[in-house]
């Protein structure tokens, strides 16, 4: 499949990911024959959680200090309950989210990670899903909650656990190659 041909993805994660949330999607993407940038604001490595314990490293490619949101074609958020939480204190990854959504980018976003969302003021009116404990998180900054595998609304694809991954990679894809999102107010 090369779907995503000349396509550049972002997934802007740090330690504590949820293992699969990152690998699934980072190898279907590039499956998909996109080119994919683990982005973080640590150089070097970034230790994702399995089950319940400490995962696997995964070599990060561009310090997010660095990276350029125009030069990027779609952006995916994996969850894990420790790494959306880190990075929604961070002002330059919730200014790196947003700038996908203003930007008219697709977005993909599972498990706790719509947190980002929230931080970032995307959820507000938007149809989405996520873990369910943060279920009233995007209530309550205005997202349209669902207890659906996969949500999409104007290129924003949500998921709620490792579960529905292969929805989740499925629908990213599709957004990705569609590409028909244009700039959205800030």
């Amino acid at each position: 499949m090369s779907r995503l041909n000349g396509q550049k993805i972002a997934i802007l994660a740090t330690h504590g990911f949820e293992q699969s949330e990152l690998e699934h999607p980072l190898k279907a993407l590039r499956e998909a024959g996109a080119t994919v940038h683990v982005v973080s604001p640590e150089e070097g490595e970034i230790n994702g959680w399995d089950d319940k314990n400490w995962g696997r490293a995964v070599p990060v490619d561009v310090v997010l200090s660095d990276a350029q949101p125009g030069d990027y074609d779609a952006l995916v958020l994996p969850g894990g309950q420790i790494n959306p939480d880190i990075l929604r204190t961070i002002p330059e990854a919730v200014s790196f989210v947003k700038s996908f959504w203003t930007e008219g980018k697709a977005i993909g976003a599972i498990c706790h990670a719509p947190w980002l969302l929230v931080e970032a003021e995307i959820a507000k009116g938007h149809k989405l899903t996520s873990y369910h404990s943060i279920r009233k998180d995007v209530e309550n900054a205005g997202g349209l909650w669902e207890d659906s595998e996969v949500v999409t609304d104007q290129g924003l694809v949500t998921s709620r656990n490792p579960n529905d991954l292969p929805a989740f990679c499925d629908k990213l894809i599709e957004e990705i190659a569609e590409g028909r999102h244009t700039k959205r107010a800030a």
